[in-house]
């Protein structure tokens, strides 16, 4: 199994239902708000070196209710994303997406989402 290609760190991402509450309840917390897109339904808390994203989006399907996610940051996309088919896993395409990243999502085999990606080079 390879593993030459290393995640530099992971950022768990919790569905909530209504942002605004959810980042009061955070800050109460301890966490501050490091960037925040209310169009999106989206957010990123820090907490010195922590972090966690609150997202609205997660779960606009009631029929696909989901849990939270995890964002995996590897240090080069296209290398993790060929080393993943290389181990055998069924993964989507890379897509870039309209917040500026490279990146692919699967499903563990419990249904647990995982979202992979590094921020689009110039």
């Amino acid at each position: 199994m390879k593993r030459e290609n290393p995640v530099s760190h992971i950022i768990p991402m919790q569905p909530v239902r209504h942002l605004p509450r959810a980042i009061a309840f955070y800050e109460q917390l301890g966490f501050a708000v490091e960037d925040r897109r209310d169009d999106w339904g989206w957010a990123k808390l820090r907490w010195g070196d922590c972090r966690m994203m609150l997202d609205q989006s997660i779960n606009v399907n009631p029929d696909a209710p989901r849990g939270a996610v995890l964002y995996l940051y590897p240090d080069d996309i296209d290398a993790f994303h060929a080393q993943a088919r290389a181990n055998g896993l069924d993964v989507p395409a890379l897509d870039t997406t309209f917040y500026g990243m490279r990146e692919f999502r699967i499903d563990d085999p419990d249904g647990n989402r995982l979202w992979i990606g590094q921020a689009k080079t110039a």
